[in-house]
């Protein structure tokens, strides 16, 4: 009979199972300790079902291994070790997949021996072993699966507390200056002219980055609309130009703008665009300092158009350059910020069609590069 098979044969059905698990590729096997709810308990728990149904015992085989019926047997012994381990072989980096094999694999370990020795099983016995198999996997794969969602979602709770503890402590930071500025500025012994004036401006330009980079980290959020609309990049250029000078003179940074053909025209997200850009600008200002150079030029092809904003700041590593598009990177001797700038810049830009690219090197500066279909004029259509 089966269990007399399975009792006789378990150290090596259990030999042989962990040897399937470890020659999966780029896979170490559960310690000793993490199979006991695997395999050995598994064994254990059909043999009791095996010996019971073979008494008539039916309900005592039922309460180990639970009913064929697909209900959830998590009151089952099976279904309460199945989910046990379940949970086990994700805290070991598991895939659902994996999990299914690991229970296959005893089916397979059972049905190779027992061709190996010659040992026949009634219908009935390979019946039980499947539903047994059944069991175990459903609820294996249930727990496993639950407790992924929880992992999932306890990780993309940490990474949203995060971000808003950096922006809410950024945002104080820039709010009780400007308070402090105009508290000055009220009693009348500075004016608005003056270096004070000047941290008021400050703060309150850096109040309204942060307010712009948040809302276009909500608008590429999933789900959301793009409003697209056709326009005059020179037009544009103007826009981004008389926004992004406050801040240089601030910074005491040089800002060079390049004439921009009145033919360009894109077809984006204008608030999107108008965001990127503005970070790949702030960027550049913080890294050149004072008294260095940024330049923001346009070149164009038959059907695509580039926006380039060129620093000469230290520059930085190729492998930096790679990493520099991470959120909350941040590289060089400035720390200042949150290190998401450009992780939302390159997300903008990608929603918009777009590719955004970076070339560096170690004290030669850096040149971004917004890379964006070119639009052509169409008969009759308005143009914004």
């Amino acid at each position: 009979m089966m269990h007399d098979f399975l009792i006789a044969n378990r150290t090596e059905l259990e030999r042989r199972c962990r040897e399937k698990v470890a020659s999966r590729p780029n896979r170490t096997p559960p310690n000793t300790q993490q199979m006991e709810q695997g395999v050995p308990m598994f064994l254990n728990q059909l043999i009791r079902t095996l010996q019971a149904e073979s008494k008539g015992e039916a309900a005592i085989a039922m309460a180990v291994s639970g009913s064929a019926s697909g209900d959830p047997g998590r009151h089952a012994e099976i279904g309460v070790s199945a989910a046990i381990h379940g949970a086990e072989l994700l805290t070991l980096g598991y895939t659902i997949n994996e999990v299914v094999h690991n229970y296959g694999d005893v089916c397979q370990a059972v049905s190779d021996l027992s061709m190996d020795l010659g040992q026949k099983f009634e219908i009935s016995e390979f019946r039980t072993l499947n539903r047994c198999l059944d069991n175990g996997i459903a609820d294996a794969v249930t727990s496993f699966s639950e407790h992924r969602d929880l992992v999932i979602a306890d990780e993309q709770a940490l990474q949203t507390n995060e971000r808003l503890g950096f922006f809410a402590h950024e945002l104080r930071n820039h709010l009780n200056t400007a308070m402090l500025a105009l508290a000055a500025i009220k009693t009348g012994h500075v004016g608005l002219m003056g270096s004070t004036g000047g941290v008021l401006d400050r703060s309150l330009v850096g109040l309204r980055r942060l307010i712009d980079r948040s809302l276009a980290e909500v608008r590429i959020g999933p789900g959301m609309t793009l409003h697209r609309a056709v326009f005059g990049l020179a037009n544009f250029i103007g826009e981004v130009k008389y926004s992004a000078s406050l801040e240089a003179e601030m910074l005491h940074c040089r800002f060079h703008v390049e004439q921009t053909s009145s033919i360009l025209l894109v077809d984006v997200d204008k608030d999107l665009l108008f965001s990127a850009l503005g970070n790949l600008l702030q960027n550049a200002f913080k890294f050149s300092g004072k008294d260095g150079l940024v330049t923001l030029s346009v070149d164009a092809t038959a059907e695509r158009i580039q926006i380039k904003v060129q620093d000469n700041g230290p520059g930085m590593s190729e492998e930096a350059a790679r990493e520099i598009f991470l959120p909350f990177t941040q590289s060089g001797v400035n720390k200042s910020g949150l290190g998401l700038g450009l992780s939302i810049a390159r997300r903008s830009v990608e929603a918009n069609g777009g590719l955004l690219t970076v070339e560096s090197a170690p004290g030669h500066g850096c040149l971004f590069i917004i890379d964006l279909p070119r639009r052509t004029i169409q008969s009759g259509e308005y143009i914004s």
